[in-house]
Protein backbone atom coordinates (compact mmCIF):
# COMPACT_ATOMS: atom_id res chain seq x y z
CA UNK A 1 0.00 0.00 0.00
CA UNK A 2 2.85 2.37 0.87
CA UNK A 3 4.42 1.93 -2.56
CA UNK A 4 1.17 2.86 -4.25
CA UNK A 5 0.76 6.16 -2.41
CA UNK A 6 3.04 8.15 -4.77
CA UNK A 7 0.74 7.09 -7.62
CA UNK A 8 -2.10 9.06 -6.05
CA UNK A 9 -0.06 12.26 -6.46
CA UNK A 10 0.28 11.85 -10.24
CA UNK A 11 -3.02 13.66 -11.09
CA UNK A 12 -2.02 16.51 -8.77
CA UNK A 13 1.42 16.95 -10.36
CA UNK A 14 -0.09 16.64 -13.83
CA UNK A 15 -2.57 19.42 -13.00
CA UNK A 16 0.22 21.54 -11.44
CA UNK A 17 2.48 21.23 -14.46
CA UNK A 18 -0.26 21.73 -17.06
CA UNK A 19 -2.25 24.58 -15.49
CA UNK A 20 0.27 26.38 -13.24
CA UNK A 21 3.88 25.88 -14.29
CA UNK A 22 3.31 25.70 -18.07
CA UNK A 23 1.24 28.95 -18.27
CA UNK A 24 3.82 30.83 -16.18
CA UNK A 25 6.67 29.60 -18.37
CA UNK A 26 4.67 30.55 -21.47
CA UNK A 27 4.11 34.07 -20.14
CA UNK A 28 7.82 34.47 -19.34
CA UNK A 29 8.75 33.16 -22.81
CA UNK A 30 6.24 35.41 -24.60
CA UNK A 31 7.48 38.49 -22.71
CA UNK A 32 10.77 38.37 -24.69
CA UNK A 33 9.08 38.91 -28.06
CA UNK A 34 8.01 42.25 -29.47
CA UNK A 35 4.76 42.92 -31.32
CA UNK A 36 6.36 41.71 -34.57
CA UNK A 37 7.28 38.35 -33.04
CA UNK A 38 11.03 39.10 -32.87
CA UNK A 39 13.11 38.16 -29.82
CA UNK A 40 13.88 41.35 -27.93
CA UNK A 41 14.16 42.99 -24.51
CA UNK A 42 12.21 46.01 -25.73
CA UNK A 43 9.17 45.13 -23.62
CA UNK A 44 11.11 45.26 -20.36
CA UNK A 45 12.92 48.41 -21.49
CA UNK A 46 9.60 50.06 -22.31
CA UNK A 47 8.04 49.02 -19.03
CA UNK A 48 10.84 50.26 -16.77
CA UNK A 49 11.46 53.51 -18.67
CA UNK A 50 7.86 54.50 -19.36
CA UNK A 51 6.20 56.85 -16.90
CA UNK A 52 2.83 55.47 -17.97
CA UNK A 53 3.56 51.92 -16.86
CA UNK A 54 5.32 53.02 -13.68
CA UNK A 55 2.29 55.16 -12.81
CA UNK A 56 0.01 52.18 -13.43
CA UNK A 57 2.23 50.08 -11.17
CA UNK A 58 2.00 52.65 -8.37
CA UNK A 59 -1.77 52.87 -8.87
CA UNK A 60 -2.10 49.08 -8.68
CA UNK A 61 -0.05 48.87 -5.48
CA UNK A 62 -1.89 51.83 -3.94
CA UNK A 63 -5.38 50.52 -4.66
CA UNK A 64 -4.39 47.01 -3.58
CA UNK A 65 -3.04 48.47 -0.34
CA UNK A 66 -6.25 50.43 0.31
CA UNK A 67 -8.45 47.42 -0.45
CA UNK A 68 -6.36 45.23 1.86
CA UNK A 69 -6.35 47.87 4.61
CA UNK A 70 -10.12 48.44 4.53
CA UNK A 71 -10.75 44.71 4.35
CA UNK A 72 -8.51 44.08 7.36
CA UNK A 73 -10.11 46.86 9.41
CA UNK A 74 -13.55 45.31 8.85
CA UNK A 75 -12.52 41.64 8.94
CA UNK A 76 -10.54 41.43 12.17
CA UNK A 77 -13.32 42.71 14.48
CA UNK A 78 -15.82 40.60 12.53
CA UNK A 79 -13.76 37.42 12.90
CA UNK A 80 -13.11 38.15 16.57
CA UNK A 81 -16.81 38.70 17.21
CA UNK A 82 -17.70 35.50 15.33
CA UNK A 83 -15.53 33.42 17.68
CA UNK A 84 -17.67 34.60 20.59
CA UNK A 85 -21.01 33.60 19.06
CA UNK A 86 -22.88 30.42 19.90
CA UNK A 87 -23.72 29.50 16.30
CA UNK A 88 -20.45 30.76 14.84
CA UNK A 89 -20.35 28.24 11.97
CA UNK A 90 -23.79 29.33 10.76
CA UNK A 91 -22.79 32.99 10.70
CA UNK A 92 -19.52 32.09 9.01
CA UNK A 93 -21.47 30.25 6.32
CA UNK A 94 -23.58 33.37 5.70
CA UNK A 95 -20.39 35.36 5.19
CA UNK A 96 -19.00 32.79 2.76
CA UNK A 97 -22.22 32.45 0.74
CA UNK A 98 -21.62 35.58 -1.42
CA UNK A 99 -18.44 33.95 -2.77
CA UNK A 100 -20.67 31.37 -4.47
CA UNK A 101 -22.19 34.10 -6.63
CA UNK A 102 -20.43 34.92 -9.89
CA UNK A 103 -18.25 38.02 -9.70
CA UNK A 104 -19.82 39.48 -12.84
CA UNK A 105 -23.31 39.17 -11.34
CA UNK A 106 -22.19 40.94 -8.17
CA UNK A 107 -20.60 43.71 -10.21
CA UNK A 108 -23.82 44.31 -12.16
CA UNK A 109 -25.80 44.25 -8.92
CA UNK A 110 -23.63 47.08 -7.56
CA UNK A 111 -24.11 49.01 -10.80
CA UNK A 112 -27.80 49.03 -9.98
CA UNK A 113 -27.16 49.96 -6.35
CA UNK A 114 -24.74 52.84 -7.05
CA UNK A 115 -26.35 54.12 -10.28
CA UNK A 116 -28.01 57.52 -10.62
CA UNK A 117 -31.41 55.88 -10.15
CA UNK A 118 -30.08 53.18 -7.84
CA UNK A 119 -30.94 52.26 -4.29
CA UNK A 120 -28.33 54.51 -2.66
CA UNK A 121 -29.46 57.63 -4.52
CA UNK A 122 -33.11 56.78 -3.84
CA UNK A 123 -32.30 56.57 -0.13
CA UNK A 124 -30.36 59.87 -0.21
CA UNK A 125 -33.32 61.44 -2.00
CA UNK A 126 -35.41 60.91 1.13
CA UNK A 127 -33.18 63.47 2.83
CA UNK A 128 -33.18 65.86 -0.11
CA UNK A 129 -29.69 64.83 -1.25
CA UNK A 130 -28.74 63.90 -4.77
CA UNK A 131 -28.82 62.31 -7.10
CA UNK A 132 -25.06 61.96 -6.80
CA UNK A 133 -22.57 60.37 -9.17
CA UNK A 134 -21.47 57.44 -7.01
CA UNK A 135 -20.80 54.92 -9.73
CA UNK A 136 -17.52 55.24 -11.69
CA UNK A 137 -15.67 56.77 -8.74
CA UNK A 138 -12.82 55.63 -6.52
CA UNK A 139 -15.32 55.28 -3.67
CA UNK A 140 -17.53 52.83 -5.53
CA UNK A 141 -14.54 50.83 -6.78
CA UNK A 142 -12.96 50.51 -3.33
CA UNK A 143 -16.32 49.70 -1.72
CA UNK A 144 -17.16 46.90 -4.14
CA UNK A 145 -13.63 45.48 -4.14
CA UNK A 146 -13.56 45.48 -0.34
CA UNK A 147 -16.94 43.79 -0.15
CA UNK A 148 -15.87 41.06 -2.57
CA UNK A 149 -12.58 40.40 -0.76
CA UNK A 150 -14.01 40.36 2.79
CA UNK A 151 -14.62 36.59 3.09
CA UNK A 152 -11.05 35.86 2.01
CA UNK A 153 -9.72 37.97 4.89
CA UNK A 154 -12.24 36.87 7.50
CA UNK A 155 -11.69 33.12 7.04
CA UNK A 156 -7.95 32.89 7.86
CA UNK A 157 -8.26 35.35 10.75
CA UNK A 158 -11.22 33.40 12.15
CA UNK A 159 -9.27 30.13 11.89
CA UNK A 160 -6.24 31.65 13.62
CA UNK A 161 -8.38 32.99 16.47
CA UNK A 162 -10.15 29.64 16.82
CA UNK A 163 -6.81 27.85 17.18
CA UNK A 164 -5.66 30.03 20.09
CA UNK A 165 -5.01 28.12 23.30
CA UNK A 166 -7.60 29.38 25.84
CA UNK A 167 -5.17 28.72 28.68
CA UNK A 168 -2.90 31.51 27.36
CA UNK A 169 -5.73 34.02 27.62
CA UNK A 170 -6.64 32.76 31.09
CA UNK A 171 -3.00 33.04 32.15
CA UNK A 172 -2.89 36.62 30.93
CA UNK A 173 -5.97 37.49 33.00
CA UNK A 174 -4.54 35.69 36.06
CA UNK A 175 -1.37 37.77 35.78
CA UNK A 176 -3.43 40.96 36.02
CA UNK A 177 -3.75 42.02 32.38
CA UNK A 178 -7.00 43.73 31.43
CA UNK A 179 -8.96 42.91 28.27
CA UNK A 180 -7.08 45.45 26.13
CA UNK A 181 -3.65 44.29 27.30
CA UNK A 182 -4.64 40.66 26.77
CA UNK A 183 -5.70 41.45 23.23
CA UNK A 184 -2.60 43.56 22.48
CA UNK A 185 -0.01 41.22 23.99
CA UNK A 186 -1.57 37.78 23.53
CA UNK A 187 -4.50 37.50 21.12
CA UNK A 188 -3.35 39.78 18.30
CA UNK A 189 0.29 38.58 18.13
CA UNK A 190 -0.81 34.93 18.11
CA UNK A 191 -3.36 35.60 15.35
CA UNK A 192 -0.86 37.32 13.05
CA UNK A 193 -0.51 34.15 11.00
CA UNK A 194 -4.17 34.52 9.99
CA UNK A 195 -3.68 38.21 9.24
CA UNK A 196 -0.70 37.44 7.00
CA UNK A 197 -2.64 34.73 5.16
CA UNK A 198 -5.55 37.14 4.70
CA UNK A 199 -3.24 39.84 3.36
CA UNK A 200 -1.87 37.37 0.81
CA UNK A 201 -5.37 36.29 -0.20
CA UNK A 202 -6.52 39.89 -0.71
CA UNK A 203 -3.51 41.97 -1.75
CA UNK A 204 -2.25 39.68 -4.52
CA UNK A 205 -5.58 39.41 -6.45
CA UNK A 206 -6.23 43.12 -5.89
CA UNK A 207 -3.07 43.97 -7.85
CA UNK A 208 -4.57 42.66 -11.07
CA UNK A 209 -8.25 43.62 -10.88
CA UNK A 210 -9.62 44.58 -14.27
CA UNK A 211 -13.31 43.64 -14.38
CA UNK A 212 -14.22 45.94 -11.49
CA UNK A 213 -12.05 48.74 -12.85
CA UNK A 214 -14.18 48.67 -16.00
CA UNK A 215 -17.67 48.02 -14.66
CA UNK A 216 -17.48 49.88 -11.34
CA UNK A 217 -14.53 52.25 -11.78
CA UNK A 218 -15.53 53.18 -15.33
CA UNK A 219 -11.88 52.99 -16.45
CA UNK A 220 -11.07 55.91 -14.14
CA UNK A 221 -9.15 53.41 -12.04
CA UNK A 222 -6.25 52.22 -14.20
CA UNK A 223 -4.25 49.24 -12.94
CA UNK A 224 -1.84 46.71 -14.39
CA UNK A 225 -4.71 44.26 -14.76
CA UNK A 226 -6.44 46.74 -17.07
CA UNK A 227 -3.25 47.14 -19.11
CA UNK A 228 -2.85 43.37 -19.49
CA UNK A 229 -6.43 43.08 -20.74
CA UNK A 230 -5.86 45.89 -23.24
CA UNK A 231 -2.65 44.38 -24.62
CA UNK A 232 -4.06 40.88 -25.02
CA UNK A 233 -7.55 41.74 -26.30
CA UNK A 234 -7.26 45.16 -27.98
CA UNK A 235 -3.71 46.01 -29.14
CA UNK A 236 -2.76 42.32 -29.59
CA UNK A 237 0.65 43.11 -28.12
CA UNK A 238 0.96 39.83 -26.26
CA UNK A 239 4.63 40.41 -25.50
CA UNK A 240 3.95 43.59 -23.54
CA UNK A 241 0.98 42.02 -21.81
CA UNK A 242 3.15 39.06 -20.81
CA UNK A 243 5.84 41.41 -19.51
CA UNK A 244 3.34 43.06 -17.19
CA UNK A 245 2.19 39.59 -16.18
CA UNK A 246 5.79 38.69 -15.24
CA UNK A 247 5.99 41.85 -13.13
CA UNK A 248 2.80 40.84 -11.31
CA UNK A 249 4.17 37.33 -10.70
CA UNK A 250 7.35 38.82 -9.21
CA UNK A 251 5.22 41.16 -7.07
CA UNK A 252 3.23 38.13 -5.89
CA UNK A 253 6.40 36.38 -4.71
CA UNK A 254 7.59 39.55 -2.97
CA UNK A 255 4.31 39.84 -1.07
CA UNK A 256 4.43 36.15 -0.15
CA UNK A 257 8.02 36.56 1.08
CA UNK A 258 7.21 39.46 3.39
CA UNK A 259 3.97 37.92 4.66
CA UNK A 260 5.34 34.38 4.95
CA UNK A 261 4.48 32.63 8.17
CA UNK A 262 7.26 31.74 10.58
CA UNK A 263 7.04 28.18 11.85
CA UNK A 264 9.14 28.69 14.97
CA UNK A 265 6.23 28.41 17.30
CA UNK A 266 2.49 28.81 17.61
CA UNK A 267 0.00 29.44 20.36
CA UNK A 268 -2.50 26.92 19.10
CA UNK A 269 -4.42 24.23 20.91
CA UNK A 270 -2.44 21.18 21.88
Amino acid sequence: MTKKRPLYAIPYFFWLILFVIAPVLLIVYQSFFNIDGQFSLINYQTYFTSGKYLTMTLNSVWYAFLITLFTLIISYPTAYFLTKLKHKNLWLLLIILPTWVNLLLKAYAFIGIFGIHGSVNNFLGLFGIGPEQILFTDFSFLTVATYIELPFMIMPIFNALEELNPSLISASRDLGANSFETFRRVIFPLSLSGVKSGVQAVFIPSLSLFMLTRLIGGNRVITLGTAIEQHFLVTQNWGMGSTIGVVLIIAMFIVMFFTGESRKGKGGRR
